[in-house]
């Protein structure tokens, strides 16, 4: 398996917790909580351990809770390297309301970054010397827009393949700088395209329109229950996920560029690749709170992914 590198600069401890009803006003008891670690690429490289491959976590951590996480990524057996920054890592509070099966998602920021942190975050990513550059998630304060486009320059001088996971001024940045893979859902599509997206035909003609302006090599879109479609300049398929039981969707995306992130690294095509994601994001959505994909769960459901031109 080639080297796999996952960088999260913005991490955070989820906590999940649940409770028979969410009302305002009134002090809510909730049940005992759950920790995770949490963050894009962190998410991505429990993803692949998982699955049962290997990778290395770069991650900005600082006060008791980057502790916190490394203690927690070590219990889970992934290699990880910890950046110390001053300020403290944030938290993520996931709330499952029983009376509706309603998940309440609360997202806190993370801490300003100063540039002798980020920059090295960047050197410990090149000194791992990676095959595949996963770089995931949000960007903190005090990080540069044009952060993940320069790594990405950077990385496409080196021979290093970038997979891309992120949204918004982050993305747009970094767009045409040599990225090899982004795996944008229908609506980040759209505002990549400039244009409202109602059917499959339109998915492969604003993907394979973003690929001849350069914006990246291949392009997966996440398409929820429906499962997937894989663009490439020459080839358009569309992977179907197989109907499952739904406990959770936090973390589904993350599971699916693990699933990719794994089989690409061991050599897999790209079709295999986009289907071991796929059933790698519909095993998350089985799982409760911020669980992410089990492994038998996933190679059970890669048999029922169904490819169609």
């Amino acid at each position: 398996m080639q080297n796999v590198v996952t960088l999260t600069m913005n991490p955070a401890l989820d906590v999940a917790s649940s409770i028979n009803s969410v009302a305002p006003e009134i002090k809510l008891r909730c049940a005992a909580p759950r920790f995770h670690p949490g963050g894009g690429g962190i998410n991505v490289s429990r993803a692949i351990r998982f699955l049962g491959g290997a990778s290395s976590a770069v991650y900005a951590a600082g006060g008791h809770i980057g502790a916190m996480l490394a203690q927690l990524l070590d219990g889970e057996g992934i290699d990880h390297h910890a950046v110390p920054t001053l300020g403290i890592t944030r938290e993520s509070f996931v709330v499952y309301e029983q009376s509706t099966s309603l998940q309440y998602r609360f997202t806190l920021p993370g801490p300003e970054l100063s540039a002798e942190e980020w920059i090295a975050c960047l050197e410990t990513v090149f000194n791992l010397n990676p095959a595949y550059l996963v770089a995931s998630g949000s960007l903190p304060g005090g990080v540069p827009l044009a952060f993940y486009g320069e790594i990405t320059r950077y990385a496409r001088e080196h021979g290093i393949r970038v997979i891309l996971d992120t949204a918004g001024d982050a993305l747009n940045h970094a767009l045409g700088k040599g990225v090899y893979l982004i795996k944008p859902n229908l609506r980040e599509l759209e505002l990549l395209a400039g244009e409202q997206i109602r059917d499959e035909t339109q998915i492969r003609t604003a993907g394979r329109r973003l690929i001849a302006d350069g914006l990246a090599d291949v392009i997966v879109v996440s398409i929820g229950a429906r499962g997937a479609a894989l663009i490439t300049s020459e080839q358009y398929l569309h992977l179907h996920a197989p109907v499952v039981p739904i406990a959770s969707k936090v973390g589904a995306g993350d599971s699916m560029v693990g699933g990719i992130a794994k089989a690409l690294a061991e050599g897999h095509d790209l079709v295999d690749a986009a289907r071991l994601g796929v059933a790698a994001g519909s095993a998350a959505v089985m799982t409760p709170g911020t669980q992410l994909c089990r492994r038998d769960d996933a190679y059970r459901l890669y048999e029922s992914v169904v490819i169609s031109a």
